[in-house]
């Protein structure tokens, strides 16, 4: 019997091609690397793949020269581009591979016209802004055979991996239901201020705006840090943090598409991301649940599972971020980032762990596209996480509803309104084939 997740992919991904297009392993047997952002997170995933020893970093491009002083000291070879769309149609036959370290409203635009010059590309969490946009890209790279990872890092630590194994051996049995959650605040109950601010040098405004509609610069708005809390660039705390924290849960429970999704929070003000969300979903059961289906459910900010769920902790803190795994046999809490702990601690006292090992998330992306094995989290399961995350706050725009979702047909069947929000319209001059 096909698992959910396979049913799920065979269903989303079916696309007629006639030819499929190889992945080649680099001419020169260097991999030559392009860069989309270069400050912040940009700069961790441009560094740790460069940090391979038979990769090298081409070219950056960065809207905000200011940004880009680590990238200048430590590569000062590589070329320095301001419009990203300038640098593949410069660089075209020059690179091998790509990496996408921006804001999530840049994501799907810049992996996308990569993948359509054929380039693998490794793209950090969330896959994208909006479930059409996670279509494409799985289509996409399923389509060209291409390398592709998500940057969830900890996914190939041991903390993560263990607990995967963990709950595939049986330990605590088959699992009845999860909670997960974050005490991170991306977002804000405030109307945005009215007066505007000129926008700071270095800074091309119109290429960070990209595809979104456009709008005056506002100073500590959105640039560089607080566009997660923002509707049209970010994705909320959920879209910031649960492509981590469900990433073990997908793994170990090998969950699919969701049947409902449901909050009972907040809905966000028209600008902002709301605070404090509760987001409850019902999956399709599988080999490692216990019943035909399972709750998963998702707290951020303030809100955290009820008392009798912290209860089974006894004396142990409860953690800022994580999971905890209701099963037949016991329970298991996985702390974001800290190894499992299996509860009540009397029943485990004699377990023994399996032995796993931290891997480099961002070597085996390099070695796959050199030609050597596998990435760990390609777009085939990144991006079945990251559609179901995102659906989280796409539900927080209807209160207290419960959306039914198929998966089969990426469309809600009962909520029909919420469909609009599953792709928007990119603004003129910032066209990608495939998306637009």
């Amino acid at each position: 019997m096909l698992t959910a997740r396979r049913q799920f992919l065979q269903t989303s991904l079916a696309a007629p091609f006639f030819i499929r297009d190889l992945i080649s392993k680099p001419p020169s047997g260097t991999l030559r690397l392009a860069a989309f952002g270069g400050g912040g997170m940009g700069w961790a995933t441009l560094d740790g793949i460069s940090s391979h020893p038979k990769v090298k970093l081409v070219c950056v491009a960065d809207v905000d020269s200011n940004r880009l002083d680590d990238v200048k000291q430590k590569y000062p070879g590589a070329k320095l581009y301001e419009d990203w769309r300038e640098m593949l149609r410069e660089q075209k036959g020059q690179i091998d591979a790509a990496c996408v370290g921006t804001p999530d409203h840049h994501h799907a635009p810049q992996a996308v016209t990569s993948m359509n010059m054929g380039l693998p590309v490794y793209v950090q969490k969330p896959l994208a802004h909006e479930i059409h946009e996670i279509r494409t890209m799985m289509k996409l790279a399923k389509k060209k055979n291409l390398a592709t990872q998500m940057g969830i890092q900890i996914h190939s630590w041991q903390e993560y991996k263990t607990a995967v194994r963990i709950i595939h051996e049986g330990a605590i049995g088959k699992v009845k239901e999860v909670h997960t959650w974050s005490n991170k605040t991306w977002g804000d109950k405030t109307k945005l201020p009215t007066a505007t601010d000129p926008v700071p040098t270095g800074l091309n405004w119109n290429i960070w705006l990209g595809v979104a509609p456009n709008r005056p610069f506002i100073k500590e708005v959105y640039h560089p840090g607080n566009w997660r809390k923002r509707l049209d660039f970010g994705t909320a705390t959920f879209g910031d943090m649960g492509c981590h924290i469900l990433d073990p849960v997908f793994g170990a429970l090998n969950l699919g598409s969701p049947l409902s999704v449901r909050s009972e929070g907040e809905a966000p003000n028209g600008e902002s991301w709301a605070l404090d969300t509760l987001i409850r979903y019902v999956f399709p059961g599988t080999p490692y649940t216990a019943e035909k289906t399972v709750p998963v459910t998702w707290y951020d900010g303030e809100r955290r599972p009820p008392a009798e769920i912290q209860a089974l902790l006894g004396s142990i803190r409860f953690p800022g971020q994580g999971s905890i795994f209701l099963g037949t046999k016991g329970q298991m809490l996985l702390p974001h980032i800290g190894m499992p702990i299996l509860l009540p601690l009397r029943d485990f006292s004699g377990f023994i762990m399996p032995q796993e090992t931290r891997t480099d998330h961002y070597h085996e992306f390099a070695e796959a596209v050199l030609g050597n094995g596998k990435t760990s989290t390609p777009f085939e399961f990144s991006g079945a996480l990251t559609e179901s995350v995102l659906l989280g706050p796409l539900a927080t725009r209807f209160p207290n509803t419960t959306l039914n979702w198929n998966g089969a047909k990426a469309k809600f069947t009962n909520v029909k309104e919420a469909n609009a929000f599953l792709r928007r319209k990119y603004r003129p001059g910032f066209a990608v084939r495939g998306l637009s």
